[in-house]
């Protein structure tokens, strides 16, 4: 008999992207709707690479929300090729933030200012193996011979495998993975390898890109691959192994930035992202491991306790709008227009 609704210890995201300024407030409380604590991406324009830029950059996010929402972020630091080990080791020390990331230089949004040679940011990442610090790493070469669809698989074997090698008890999260390789590698990889999965890499692959026209609301970075990539994806999200976990990777853009000439990569999967991965793990026959996937693999590989308290997902079906407008801003959500078997209750 089908379950009729899922309770779950609350979870936490463990990637999104909440902007800035109209944009943060507009989408900041679909995720603490959803989730108790979230780490936050730093890529702002200019980028969170400071300890009072981070504070800055939280206090602002919790003005966006209601003095009641219980939502707790958790900041990164935006690595560059000049990163700064005595700052860097500093935030983590004084709890101002909990990760850094690593953006390879002109990978996605933002990112211009990021790491153009791994080296050039070795003295930082000792420092961080040293404290125990994650590194939050987006997982693509950038060099324009590689083709878009091999830049992560080309990642984990030419940058990731040689940093694993030299830094081996730095505690490393390949974020949103999308191929096989890199499913391949976290798995097999030693205890401080871990990995975040977003909905749409478990939903969709290339062939969605393209459906009747080009799509560019199913587009993002890394790209969606081949059926075999989200198949493997899948099977590694729903395996029930500690070293994956929930990561939306919830990234808006304004409707139209999306649907232009040169569109935005970033999928807003915020305001129906468990009833999306929900839907995953019943189709996968997994339904009962998606608690450990959501709301203690991650917390777990981050040192952090579990959080209290409880979530519930009820067996009704819920219709995703076409469009959300709020502040004035127009967003399309992942799932637009389509029908999930899934709805978060209202507490």
């Amino acid at each position: 008999m089908a379950l009729e609704s899922l309770a779950l210890r609350r979870p936490d995201d463990w990637h999104v992207h909440l902007r800035d300024g109209d944009m943060l407030a507009a989408v900041a409380p679909w995720t603490a709707r959803q989730f108790a604590r979230a780490i936050v991406m730093p890529n702002l324009d200019p980028p969170v690479t400071s300890v009072a830029a981070a504070a800055g950059y939280r206090a602002r996010i919790l003005g966006a929300l209601a003095p009641d929402s219980g939502f707790e972020p958790l900041m990164t630091c935006y690595l560059t090729d000049q990163a700064d080990p005595d700052e860097i080791e500093r935030g983590f020390r004084e709890h101002v933030w909990v990760a850094a990331k690593l953006y390879p230089a002109n990978a996605t949004t933002n990112s211009a200012l990021g790491v153009t040679d791994i080296a050039n940011i070795y003295p930082a990442l000792e420092r961080m193996q040293a404290c125990r610090m994650v590194l939050c790493v987006h997982g693509e070469v950038t060099v324009p011979q590689v083709d878009v669809f091999d830049r992560e698989a080309v990642f984990v074997e030419r940058v990731l495998a040689r940093l694993v090698r030299d830094l081996p008890e730095l505690r490393i999260v390949l974020e949103h993975i999308t191929t096989q390789e890199a499913a391949d590698f976290v798995e097999h990889a030693g205890p401080n390898i871990a990995a975040t999965i977003t909905p749409q890499h478990l939903h969709l692959n290339r062939n969605a890109l393209f459906a009747g026209g080009l799509r560019p609301h199913a587009y993002c970075l890394p790209v969606v691959k081949r059926e075999r990539h989200r198949q493997a994806v899948r099977a590694a999200a729903t395996s029930g192994s500690p070293k994956f976990f929930l990561g939306t990777d919830s990234a808006p853009h304004p409707r139209h930035a999306k649907e232009s000439a040169c569109g935005c990569a970033g999928i807003f999967n915020a305001p129906f992202a468990l009833e999306s991965y929900a839907t995953v793990f019943e189709e996968e026959g997994a339904i009962d491991r998606l608690e450990g996937f959501a709301s203690e693999h991650g917390a777990r590989f981050y040192g952090i306790e579990l959080n209290q308290g409880t979530i519930v997902l009820d067996r009704v079906d819920v219709e995703v709008p076409e469009r959300i407008t709020t502040g004035g801003i127009e967003l399309v959500p992942f799932h637009a227009g389509q029908r999930l078997g899934w709805r978060l209750a209202a507490e």
